[in-house]
């Protein structure tokens, strides 16, 4: 191209340029258009997402309650089992070894019993006509009260001997789900040992153990205290996996513990959630969603429209009469995709939330309804 064609080029982008931002225009000379919304007081319910941990609503370790070998298992590892349902037999050989000796000296006792009442009764009879004497009365009925006595103490050891002979057949205290067994037949177990043969889980419901930090519920009760926030009325709970999917039934909280961990410092929430999926397995890892108050004239605003000073303090830009004037603001929780404010604004304030990029220190602005069509481009010529 020839320098006399560069020229007209030239010009004629210059001329063009000056017809975009001249004083007539809407270019990048005139006002920034932004969207504000119009900030409104409403109830805002606060919620406050902890993390946990699952564990079985009731867990039951399987223990023999008398020594002896272990004849055979009665149920299948990772079965349902019912309560009273026979898990273990143990050799009940001496057990009712026991029983039938128990038996027999009960069945002696009470022969000896029965031959001292009937010589008692006799020798009420002959003391009053002076046939005994008063002191062989007397011994008499000592006899038979002795050998009653005695029929009653070996009542007893026949149940006890009859309880004994029925632990050898070790049942299920709950019903739930079992888990693995830690012996097998011919296995030597001893009364009361320190190793479960295997335990019960009830999962048709699990308990979830949350952790809040004491400083967070002193804010809170500090809230309450003001009036700043009001009591949830509603303590229903609802649940995220660690895969980050959510529990599809809320659940609801069972009690807050009294004692802070002096390790961590936190306090210790309990929800409980019904499980008949069985989905919830003890020992997960879950967050849940906690409703804990109510903020009566809490005011929420997009959080694209918080930004922050060099300090890092929450900043907002609102319409004012001589263009977007900026305003520190004190936030609370996240809601959804907002903000809660919890002091700095005031209904009816314009909070821009759209075109911040475009404010510029003293420039004008336009400002429009935030979803507002934007106006469209003036022709070119």
């Amino acid at each position: 191209m020839t320098a006399v064609g560069l020229s007209a080029v030239a010009l004629t982008l210059a001329a063009c340029g000056q017809g975009k931002g001249g004083a007539g225009g809407m270019g990048m000379g005139g006002p920034a258009e932004v969207g504000y919304i119009v900030a409104q007081s409403q109830p805002v319910g606060l919620t406050s997402e902890l993390s946990g941990r699952t564990s079985a609503f009731l867990v039951s370790e399987v223990r023999p309650q008398v020594s002896g070998v272990v004849k055979a298992r009665l149920f299948t590892e990772g079965s349902v089992v019912r309560a009273g349902q026979s898990l273990y037999q143990i050799d009940p050989a001496i057990y009712q070894a026991t029983v039938n000796s128990a038996n027999a000296a009960l069945a002696q006792a009470q022969a000896t019993a029965t031959a001292a009442k009937l010589k008692a009764d006799r020798y009420k009879g002959l003391v009053e006509t002076g046939a005994v004497s008063k002191q062989d009365n007397d011994d008499a009925q000592a006899a038979a009260l002795q050998t009653a006595a005695a029929v009653a103490v070996q009542k007893a050891a026949l149940d006890n001997a009859r309880i004994n002979l029925n632990y050898t057949r070790v049942t299920a205290p709950i019903s739930g789900r079992i888990g693995k067994s830690t012996v097998t037949p011919g296995a030597l177990v001893t009364a009361n040992q320190a190793a479960a043969l295997s335990t019960v889980q009830d999962l048709s419901k699990v308990y979830v153990d949350l952790t809040q930090t004491s400083a967070e519920l002193l804010k809170l009760q500090q809230q309450f205290a003001s009036g700043k926030v009001g009591r949830a009325n509603s303590a229903q709970v609802s649940l995220k996996l660690e895969d980050g999917s959510t529990y599809p039934i809320p659940g609801h909280l069972e009690f807050s513990d009294i004692t802070v961990d002096p390790g961590t410092g936190s306090v210790t929430l309990r929800a409980i959630f019904p499980n008949p999926n069985g989905q919830l397995l003890p020992g997960m890892y879950v967050r849940a969603a906690l409703s804990q108050g109510v903020a009566p004239t809490g005011i929420l605003i997009p959080q694209g429209a918080v930004q922050r000073d060099p300090k890092g303090n929450a900043m907002v830009s609102l319409v004012g009469a001589k263009g977007a004037e900026p305003r520190p603001v004190t936030l609370g929780q996240t809601v959804g995709d907002k903000w809660l404010v919890t002091s700095g604004l005031n209904p009816g304030d314009k909070v821009i939330t759209e075109g911040l990029q475009k404010l510029r220190p003293g420039a004008q602005i336009k400002p429009v309804p935030a979803g507002s069509k934007p106006a469209a481009p003036q022709a070119q010529h």
